[in-house]
């Protein structure tokens, strides 16, 4: 679904992507981990087109996406902190996305009606705390049905039950054939939900391994302590 191949991008003399290889297919739930600054954030931008590469490519469902822009129809993007018009009520912002995503299938509003945003529906997004405005980052993620969803930390700020909502979101999703990348620093977090796990370091991909391929080679039974075996070996080397 997703190719990434010889991926490279350096911004003045930091080489963030160096030569990166990656392949990611449907009904997949993939952990992207690794230190800060270690490429994630370029990686995900560049698969959004937000960023463009030096060199390498990307492929979409078999397409190129450089100089391609509908692919990014089917991909829901939760961001780590999602910016919003202050001004603007969470209605508002639910009714332009619509409007500027033209979906004219039934939208995915099982978020919503678990977040219970349509109480809020006339509160400002200035107003919000940050818990609240990733319900709406994440409703906004899923409501078009994307074949892909990239979530960055996608439980920072939410509360126990919102958080449980979400992670049985996405366990549903995967069941349901999406591809779903997710990059967070709650090692706890990704226990029952991902099936691989991609580590960068220096901007490149240590390893790309199953969940219970990475299980075995650590010893560990519970991932967020295989996930932080490989962390500490890789500050020793």
């Amino acid at each position: 679904m997703i190719v990434v191949e010889n991926l490279c991008k350096q911004f003045g003399k930091l080489q963030v992507l160096d030569h990166v290889n990656l392949t990611c297919s449907k009904g997949e739930c993939i952990a992207l981990i690794g230190p800060n600054a270690c490429g994630k954030t370029t990686l995900i931008k560049s698969i959004l087109g937000m960023v463009i590469p030096d060199s390498g490519s990307i492929r979409f469902n078999g397409e190129f996406i450089n100089r391609q822009y509908l692919y990014r129809n089917s991909i829901g993007y939760m961001p780590q902190i999602g910016r919003y018009p202050d001004n603007m009520s969470i209605g508002q912002i639910m009714e332009m996305i619509r409007e500027i995503r033209n979906y004219q299938s039934n939208t995915d509003e099982e978020l919503l009606e678990a977040f219970k945003l349509k109480d809020l529906f006339q509160k400002r997004m200035r107003t919000l705390s940050g818990g609240t405005t990733q319900k709406v980052s994440a409703t906004l993620a899923f409501l078009f049905h994307p074949q892909v969803l990239i979530l960055d930390e996608p439980t920072a700020g939410l509360d126990p039950l919102a958080s449980e909502i979400l992670k049985e979101k996405i366990v549903k999703e995967k069941k349901n054939g999406r591809l779903i990348l997710i990059t967070s620093h709650l090692l706890s977090e990704l226990d029952d939900l991902v099936t691989q796990i991609v580590f960068m370091q220096e901007g490149r991909v240590h390893f790309h391994k199953t969940v219970e391929a990475l299980k075995l080679d650590t010893g560990e039974e519970k991932l967020s302590k295989a996930i932080s075996s490989i962390l500490k070996q890789s500050q020793h080397e």
